[in-house]
């Protein structure tokens, strides 16, 4: 009879102490796959910040540089009017997707160079003195833009 009792008895720990270990073991799976599910979503929405980031200076610079070319040609005033509204949109879309990734990726490098984007792309602006000064600042832009973009890649791992 004591036998039987300590069988029992031995078995029932063996069971709450498999019970133990499987939970364990599915605790911390579960744990990694949320890990690894939040670590690729924060992946997503840094790489669309910077994405969003590099599309939005794109439009700035080329906004830029079609009323500096504008303003150079001499057009009509309120092309030029227009063209200057259109600058102030594009301009002001850059925010968003700027705190976005200043938020979201706090590599100094990566910020750097976001913000040396933004301060070239930004510079066309008093650029349109003559044709040729208004080439180098978007030159010095695109290079700039270039360069964030391949140190975001290098920071996201793409």
């Amino acid at each position: 009879m004591l036998g039987t009792i300590l069988t029992t008895l031995l078995a029932v720990l063996g069971t709450l102490a498999g019970s133990v270990v499987t939970g364990r073991y599915q605790r911390r799976s579960a744990e990694q796959a949320e890990r690894a599910t939040r670590g690729e979503a924060l992946r997503r929405d840094r790489l669309a910040a910077v994405t969003e980031l590099a599309a939005a200076i794109s439009d700035h610079r080329t906004a830029m540089w079609v009323r500096g070319d504008a303003t150079l040609k001499g057009d009509a005033p309120d092309r030029l009017a227009d063209l200057r509204s259109r600058s102030h949109q594009t301009r002001s879309a850059i925010t968003r997707p700027l705190v976005t990734l200043r938020v979201l990726i706090t590599d100094p490098a990566v910020r750097q160079a976001a913000d040396a984007m933004v301060t070239a792309t930004h510079a066309l602006r008093g650029a349109d003195t003559d044709t040729e000064t208004l080439a180098r600042a978007r030159e010095e832009a695109l290079a700039r833009h270039d360069h964030f973009v391949d140190l975001a890649a290098a920071y996201l791992g793409a």
